[in-house]
C-alpha cells in the first residue's frame, strides 16, 4: 500500500510512490519530462498514460496532488497555474477512472507538514525529503516536490486518524 504523490506540470511532472508503514519510504520517484514542441493535447495524453501505468504497477491507496501556486499582484503566474491545472486534470481523470481517492494540498501546506515551516525553500525541502526517506541522493526538484506532497498526505492522514481517536474514544477503526 502506498501513496502516489504528484507535482503536476505539462512539461515536467514529478511523481513519487511513498510506502506506508511505521517508517515511510520511497518505493519509486522521478520526473516525467516531455518535449515543449509536443502539442499540449499529446503531452496531457502522455501524462494520463503515465499515471495509469503508475497506478497499475504500484496500486496506490491514495493520490496526493500539489495545487498550483497562483501568486499575487505583480508576482501572479496565471499561465503557469493554468498549465498546472491542465496537468492536474490528467491526473484526476486517471485516478478517478481507477476509483482512487484524490487529495489536494497547497504548496504552503506541504511545506508546513513536511518541514514544519511554511516558507521553506526548494533546496531545504529537497534535503528534508531526502533525510526523512533515507535517500542516498538529493532528488531533482520536481521529484522532491512529489515526494513532499506524498509525505504531506501521509502526515495529514495519520494526524486525522489520531484526532478521530481522541475525539471519539472507544470507536474501532
Amino acid at each position: 500500500m502506498g501513496i502516489l504523490g504528484i507535482d503536476p506540470g505539462t512539461l515536467k511532472m514529478g511523481y513519487a510512490v511513498i510506502g506506508e508503514g511505521p517508517n515511510p519510504h520511497a518505493d519509486d520517484y522521478g520526473v516525467i519530462a516531455l518535449p515543449r514542441k509536443m502539442p499540449l493535447e499529446q503531452r496531457l495524453y502522455q501524462l494520463h498514460t503515465h499515471i495509469l501505468n503508475l497506478i497499475a504497477i504500484f496500486s496506490p491507496t491514495a493520490v496526493a496532488v500539489e495545487q498550483p501556486f497562483m501568486g499575487k499582484g505583480e508576482r501572479a503566474f496565471p499561465n503557469s497555474a493554468m498549465a498546472v491545472g491542465q496537468a492536474q486534470a490528467a491526473v484526476f481523470i486517471g485516478a478517478a477512472s481507477q476509483g482512487i481517492p484524490i487529495y489536494k494540498y497547497a504548496p504552503a501546506q506541504v511545506k508546513l507538514s513536511v518541514a514544519d515551516y511554511g516558507n521553506a525553500t526548494k533546496e531545504q525541502m529537497r534535503q528534508i525529503v531526502a533525510a526523512t526517506l533515507g535517500l542516498d541522493e538529493i532528488p531533482a526538484t520536481d521529484a522532491a516536490d512529489a515526494l513532499a506532497v506524498g509525505l504531506c498526505h501521509l502526515i495529514q492522514s495519520q494526524s486525522n486518524v489520531a484526532l478521530d481517536r481522541i475525539i471519539t474514544p472507544g470507536q474501532e477503526r
